[in-house]
């Protein structure tokens, strides 16, 4: 494919509000993991949350459409100029040429449960919660193209863990396809009681931090964030980090397990690098999906294992921000962005014994190295896999 430029990018999570945060997080090695004080009766499990959230509302022409997500992705939107960056692409290529892609899991069910605890004596939502459009799933992406002024193509993705990751191949094809010209595309998940409640159920909750691919580990520690990326054609800034390639895939194997050798793992990584046009050996480092959950971490360990080689660096950055479920593929693609500009690739936090199915490509400690290719892996419930590959500016 041809490389698409990412001519900005920022994140917020429990690691930082925008991507200087997050940086100054991944290097200093602190991560931004809590005990759970979220909602009237917390699960005895550590998260990632964002403060202030309960503070800052969405602005005003949208208060039919307050949550938690959407005040999320307001704050989000706000951080390391991405906000004026997406207004002025708007402005030059118009406002029916820019798609509008973003991921979400559960999107602002937040606000539908809260509604429901809320009625009125018949038995009815209250007011404040009548809006449809506030409990629809395309909740996060109507806020946001209308907050930018954005007519452009708009679609919700939400395949779980991949949302974030599968926009940005759904933008490549967009802009391809000349439907678009840029397109902004990210993710945004927030906590609420049926995701924690419901990955407890699941016996996938951690009573303490995340310890991805320890030999320890214990399960996930559920976080929220918000991420935000601008696409645009390499001619726009030649400078800038580039999408070289993506990959899709789906398992057809399980609801909530991976397939145990891998496979629709192995071909979504097979295909970005095809798309991109490099080998295995050319990856410098893999950000990996790395739930700190048993099974999926002991399968995508195989994997990375047997595909690139020594010399290759992987981590799981997910001890500094939690799973952030629908945001993950995006923030995970803002610590890759972040590691090819900054110069340096980051290491795991929270492992310290790293299960026996690691190779050597593993890290636990960062590595003060430039890498010039990375790759991001973003695996889903029901087998629904993404995977991107990232390259330094210039290479076009």
């Amino acid at each position: 494919m041809s490389p698409l430029a990412v001519t900005a990018y920022t994140a917020t999570s429990a690691a930082g509000r925008g991507s200087t945060a997050f940086h100054a997080s991944l290097r200093q090695r602190r991560g931004g993991l809590r005990s759970n004080d979220f909602g009237s009766d917390p699960l005895p499990c550590w998260i990632g949350r964002v403060d202030g959230l309960e503070d800052e509302p969405v602005p005003g022409e949208f208060a039919t459409i307050d949550c938690r997500n959407n005040r999320l992705a307001w704050l989000g939107l706000q951080q390391d100029g991405f906000l004026a960056a997406a207004r002025e692409a708007i402005a030059r290529y118009g406002a029916d040429r820019v798609a509008v892609v973003l991921g979400t899991s559960t999107a602002s069910i937040g606000a539908t449960e809260e509604a429901y605890c809320r009625v009125d004596e018949t038995g009815s939502f209250i007011p404040s919660y009548r809006d449809f459009l506030l409990h629809s799933p395309h909740s996060l992406v109507a806020f946001v193209q209308g907050l930018l002024g954005a007519t452009g193509p708009a679609f919700t993705v939400a395949t779980a863990c991949s949302s974030s990751a599968k926009v940005f191949a759904q933008a490549e094809r967009l802009i391809r396809l000349g439907w678009a010209d840029a397109a902004i595309v990210g993710g945004v998940d927030t906590l609420c009681g049926s995701v924690l409640y419901g990955f407890n159920a699941l016996q996938l909750v951690s009573d303490e931090p995340c310890r991805p691919f320890d030999v320890a580990r214990r399960g996930i520690s559920i976080g929220e964030a918000a991420g935000f990326a601008l696409l645009e054609r390499v001619a726009a800034r030649a400078d800038a980090p580039q999408l070289l390639g993506w990959g899709e895939s789906s398992d057809a194997h399980h609801m909530s397990s991976p397939h145990p050798q891998g496979l629709g793992a192995r071909l979504a990584i097979a295909g970005a690098l095809e798309r991109a046009g490099l080998a295995a050996s050319a990856v410098d480092y893999v950000n990996m999906h790395g739930t700190a959950t048993p099974a999926n971490d002991a399968v995508e360990a195989v994997v990375v294992a047997e595909t690139f080689p020594e010399t290759t660096r992987a981590s799981s950055t997910k001890g500094w921000t939690g799973h952030t479920l629908g945001a993950a593929g995006i923030v995970e693609a803002v610590a890759c962005l972040v590691a090819l500009d900054r110069g340096f690739m980051p290491g795991t936090l929270n492992c310290t014994a790293p299960d026996p199915a690691c190779g050597p490509q593993f890290a636990i400690d960062n590595v003060e190295r430039a890498p010039q290719i990375a790759l991001s892996s973003s695996f889903g419930f029901g087998g629904n896999n993404a995977v991107l590959v990232f390259g330094r500016g210039g290479r076009a």
